[in-house]
């Protein structure tokens, strides 16, 4: 699927949902933090919460099993274009999260965006200029952007 039918159902999806905005949802954040007021306590709240994500997704793989990883090099060629290396390329990844792995991954992505709003909101970044401008450089640069 190309990336820019799979944003459109991203954005079909948000919307469908009513969803809150990302200034509400940094507004509620800011109101929220009241533990983590200091930079630091944030900076390692986040840190912390990127380690969750990776466990979950760990925990997923050797305790329940739902997913499995079989990574290997990746065969890429130089004779590819860009387009059909991306056809080729694995993500290593079968299997899909059951039901309880999906809620707990979720879980933890959803704190681990929760401190870094708390982020943007100490160092006065609008959360929504973030995303506008990650997703008009990925528009702009398409396949070269290979973050």
């Amino acid at each position: 699927m190309k990336k820019t039918k799979l944003n459109q159902r991203w954005v079909n999806k948000l919307e469908s949902m009513n969803a809150p905005s990302l200034e509400q949802f940094q507004q509620q954040v800011s109101e929220l933090l009241l533990r983590h007021r200091s930079l630091l306590d944030v900076l390692s709240k986040l840190g912390q919460a990127g380690a969750s994500v990776n466990r979950a997704v760990t925990k997923a793989i050797t305790d329940c099993g739902c997913i499995e990883l079989n990574a290997r090099k990746q065969q890429y060629s130089a004779e590819l274009d860009l387009e059909n290396a991306k056809e080729t390329l694995q993500s290593h990844l079968t299997g899909s999260l059951c039901e309880n792995c999906n809620e707990a991954l979720k879980t933890e992505l959803g704190r681990n965006l929760f401190y870094m709003t708390a982020l943007c909101n100490h160092l006065h970044i609008e959360l929504d200029e973030v995303i506008k401008d990650e997703y008009d450089k990925c528009s702009t640069l398409g396949l070269f952007n290979l973050t």
